[in-house]
Order: C-alpha cells, then structure tokens, then sequence
C-alpha cells in the first residue's frame, strides 16, 4: 500500500508552513518535503526545524537538494543536527541541481558528483571518520542515525545512480508507462551494484486537483508538465532519439523557453505549450474517486510514496479533501498513520 507525503515550495509565510505541516499529519500524511532552491524562495533548512519541532511522526527532508549549493559536510551537519532535533526524522532527497543552480547561470554538477556526496554525508551522519579534501574529520556528535537517500533523475545515467546508491527514487510525473520505464534503469543500476531493487522505495511526485470541473483542475496543474519539460530538455541534448521515450519527450516540441522567475507557478506562461492529454498523464486531476483509481495503478507498478506537490492554490482544502476520501482507500488498517 502506499504512503502519502506534501511538499511545500517555500514562498509562504512560516505560520502557514507550521499549520500544513500539523494539518498533514493528522491528515494521515507519513512525509513533509520541500523545494531546496535558496535564490527563489526562502531556505528550507529553518523551516525544515520548525517543521521538525511542530510534528511527531512525519519524516522531512529536501526534494531536493544538490551537491553544489552547499558543501557536503555543510549539508550532513544540518541533517545530523535535525536528526537530532527530531528524533531521527530525516531524509535527504538530492539531485544533480536544477532551479538552484540554472537560476544563477550555472550548470547541474555531475552523477559523480552527487554519489561522492551522497557517500560523505551517509558516513558524517553515522558518525564515522573520513578523509576529505586531504584532512580528517569526523561528526562523533551525530548519533541519531543516517537519512534516507533519494535520488531524483529522469534519464537512464541518473535513474542507474539512483539504482546503485539510493534507499529512495524519485520520480516527478505519475504517469504509470513513464515510471515503469524509469525503473528498469533503476534495477540496473541496482543490479550493478548488487543491491536488491526490491528495497528501493519509489516516489510518484506530481500536483493534484480534485475537482468535477476538469477544466479548471487542468489549468491548476499545468504548470508541472512545463517544470518537468525543463529537465526533459536537457535530456534531449544529452540523448539520442532512440534512448528516450517518444511519450516523454514530443510534448516538448512546441516549448520555446522556460523563465525560472515563473518557476512551479500556477498560470505561469511557461506552459502555454502544455495540451491537456499532457496533463492528464503527468499529475491528478478530477474527482476523489478517479485519483483513487490512478493511485491504485501507481502502486501496482511498484510506487511505494505519493507526494502531492502542494502549491496549486486551497492547499488546506486539498490536504483536507485527500486526507478525508482518498487516504482512507489507499492506507493499510493498521497503518500508523
């Protein structure tokens, strides 16, 4: 059965943060994530602490950060010492660097890059000495265990990174066909590095609309296939034709840009280009009982977590409606949530 998470992108009053995130949990909701891009919006790590101290269950973490806007022991110390603020409640989405980096004219670091990371902060967090940049360090004060890795990628190199290295991927459409080619390269990289890619955990993250009115739904949600379609370019100047799906990249043909001044906005023209097929595929929309359905096709193809990405407007409402007819159908009896 599936687990339910929110992410928050950071451009709200705190207050508001701190009631969603009490709302969620006692909506049912297992994990609390937020957008990491510090140029755009407010810095996650304060409001992930006050998160941390306002909620007693929910796991938190970033989706996502990188391994370039801040150093890597930078990062693991900020874990560890929210790890020990919560009780252990921490995860670390992370990827190769996206709204943060572009937004200041910069590239995403490399896959490389993002494993030696990943590799520092997993041996920081647990408290172990390492040598890096030619000193020794240590973190003998973090004791509170190592966050979960999840690696968000959309193309075969990131999703084998994700297979070989992450406890976690993730994956920002929730379209079934897409996921399930995503996931074989997930198995490879897995495989590769011996690991079973039955224990990988699978996110599905997209924005949702309940709503009879489709109309209206779409338009709430359009924005998302616009943001995806950023990192489906790049994709496509990597990539030959033939490594890609034709179902992730045609319906980026008609793009023309993408301002990060308008980034994950609601109404922003950034998706002028995106058809309403597009939409249905990539997020969830109309009533209570067709995301249930989707949902359920989600979770038979391996997605374990659904993360709403909650900035499509009467996001109380939304975690209200979710928590109230969708929850219930998809949560175990005996779930802890």
């Amino acid at each position: 059965m599936l687990e339910f998470a929110i992410t928050f992108k950071p451009d709200m009053p705190h207050e508001r943060i701190i009631a969603l995130s009490e709302q969620a949990e006692g909506a049912g909701f297992a994990y609390l994530w937020i957008f990491d891009s510090h140029v755009l919006w407010q810095e996650p790590y304060p409001l992930m602490t006050l998160m941390a101290a306002n909620t007693r269950r929910m796991r938190i973490g970033t989706c996502v950060t990188n391994p370039a806007v801040r150093d890597a022991t930078v990062t693991a110390s900020l874990l560890a010492t929210l790890n020990c603020i919560s009780g252990g409640r921490m995860d670390l989405g992370i990827g190769r660097g996206d709204s943060s980096r572009r937004v200041m004219g910069k590239k995403p670091t490399t896959l490389a890059r993002l494993e030696e990371t990943v590799s520092v902060i997993r041996d920081l967090c647990a408290g172990k000495q390492i040598t890096y940049e030619g000193g020794e360090i240590q973190m003998a004060w973090a004791t509170e265990g190592v966050p979960p890795v999840w690696v968000a990628g959309y193309g075969p190199k990131a999703l084998r990174c994700a297979g070989r290295v992450g406890d976690g991927v993730i994956l920002q459409f929730a379209d079934p066909h897409l996921i399930k080619w995503c996931l074989g390269f997930v198995r490879e990289g897995a495989e590769e590095a011996g690991r079973d890619f039955s224990k990988i955990r699978v996110m599905s993250a997209a924005p949702v609309w309940v709503s009879e009115d489709l109309a209206k739904a779409r338009e709430r949600v359009r924005w998302f296939p616009a943001m995806v379609g950023n990192h489906v370019a790049d994709l496509v100047s990597r990539y030959t034709p033939e490594e890609l799906p034709e179902e992730l990249t045609a319906y980026i043909r008609r793009r023309k840009g993408y301002d990060y001044l308008h980034h994950g906005e609601v109404g922003s023209s950034n998706a002028d280009f995106v058809t309403d097929d597009i939409v249905d595929r990539f997020a969830l929309v109309g009533p209570a009982s067709e995301h249930v359905r989707r949902l359920r096709e989600l979770a038979e193809i391996g997605v374990t977590q659904f993360n709403i990405y909650l900035m499509c407007g009467d996001e109380e409402e939304t975690v209200d409606i979710y928590g109230r007819d969708v929850l219930p159908e998809l949560i175990e009896p005996n779930s802890p949530w």
